[in-house]
């Protein structure tokens, strides 16, 4: 007679046995467990624990959805990978580490991430949505996503010591993501953890409350946060607990939605920044180039300056050949000392401090200023491999 799928062998009742000995759990939650199916979006800081537990506690099925590649700073908080996986797929070293926690758990890798091509099939496939993005393009993305596919997403974020979660689109009268932020942020107003930093074991913790919340809804005990904000202040190790109200005017699940579907091109990166044609084509000079068009000037030999406005530290790290470097914090003491002939090209980590000290000197009258797209680590990645990357 074959097992039936629900049902728990002898092996897995004593692997969960610490799970069924609690009456909120038992055999019954269990194998409601061993029944599901939750994807985890981004195997990064907060994916990591968020699928380690999930996994460890015996959901049936994990989905593993991120397109990136395993780089020596992820490794300060990703615990999925390991310093030998450095330049491997996130997929493939998530995939062989969930399988060593648990050999009853199918992981499915989905290598291309989340795109607004394949989001709202890919989450009819599960029962739910783990967010661990890290930009606000695919915060948008996943939310419109898992409320279009009915689907309830556990939301967590991370900021320098501070930590959010909720849980979003859990039934009709919930709150949605748009609900507590109606509009992303303008480009370049907030830094990501490659500019402001992280603190790593804040990732394991935000992390795992997602796999928590993701447990109780998938087995039916506790409080769910939906309608909720759980903020944690590590450096106090405070918590805030907000309520949060369904929007009736919200375009996604208010009573007049505007939001339908999902669209192509609608879910711009909100970590980058982008250009009105309008403005640009007032200023001789670009408001933002990339890396190639930034060695193309160099190498013209005009009187170009390059100025780097990351810390000192950084500095160290490694930086293009030329460049000089005047903190973005002391730059309104130094605007005597910066040319203000031929091109000024400002960079930094990613480009977006770069960008806001691009917008002060035009403000301040240089309109030589130009920002570097994608900062030091774009020129690392596409001119100068030999410049450590961070």
């Amino acid at each position: 007679m074959e097992e039936s799928p629900k049902m728990l062998n002898s092996e897995e009742l004593a692997r969960y046995s610490r799970h069924i000995l609690l009456d909120e759990i038992g055999v019954s939650g269990q194998e409601a467990l061993k029944r599901s199916k939750v994807l985890v979006i981004g195997a990064g800081g907060l994916g990591s624990p968020a699928a380690m537990y999930l996994t460890a506690a015996g959901v049936g099925q994990i989905g593993i959805a991120d397109f990136d590649k395993v780089e020596l700073h992820n490794l300060q908080r990703q615990l999925l990978h390991g310093t030998n996986d450095v330049d491997r797929e996130k997929t493939l070293s998530a995939e062989a580490r969930l399988r060593d926690i648990n050999p009853h758990t199918h992981i499915e890798i989905h290598a291309t991430g989340i795109t607004p091509e394949n989001a709202l099939d890919l989450f009819s496939e599960y029962d739910a949505i783990v967010d661990g993005s890290d930009n606000f393009s695919t915060r948008y993305l996943n939310n419109d996503a898992s409320f279009l596919a009915g689907k309830p997403l556990i939301y967590g974020s991370i900021f320098k010591f501070e930590g959010q979660v909720s849980v979003f689109n859990h039934t009709d009268n919930s709150p949605c993501y748009r609900c507590l932020f109606p509009d992303p942020p303008p480009p370049g107003a907030v830094p990501n953890c490659g500019e402001a930093g992280v603190l790593g074991a804040l990732c394991g913790i935000i992390g795992s409350m997602q796999a928590l919340e993701a447990i109780k809804l998938l087995v039916g005990f506790g409080e769910s946060l939906a309608g909720s904000l759980l903020v944690l202040d590590t450096l106090s190790m405070r918590t805030r607990k907000l309520n949060i109200k369904k929007d009736p005017q919200c375009p996604l699940c208010g009573e007049s939605p505007k939001i339908n579907d999902i669209r192509d091109g609608f879910y711009y990166s909100t970590c980058e920044t982008y250009l009105d044609p309008m403005t640009e084509a007032l200023n001789t000079y670009p408001l933002e180039i990339d890396a190639t068009e930034a060695k193309r000037i160099l190498d013209e030999g005009s009187s170009t300056t390059l100025l780097d406005v990351r810390e000192p530290f950084e500095y160290k790290i490694g930086s293009i050949q030329g460049s000089r470097n005047i903190p973005m914090n002391t730059i309104p003491q130094h605007l005597q000392n910066i040319s203000k002939e031929g091109p000024l090209i400002v960079y930094c980590h990613h480009g977006g401090r770069s960008m806001q000290v691009t917008h002060f000197l035009r403000q301040n009258g240089f309109e030589n200023a130009i920002n570097l797209g994608g900062g030091i680590d774009a020129w690392s990645v596409e001119i100068d491999p030999s410049i450590q990357r961070y």
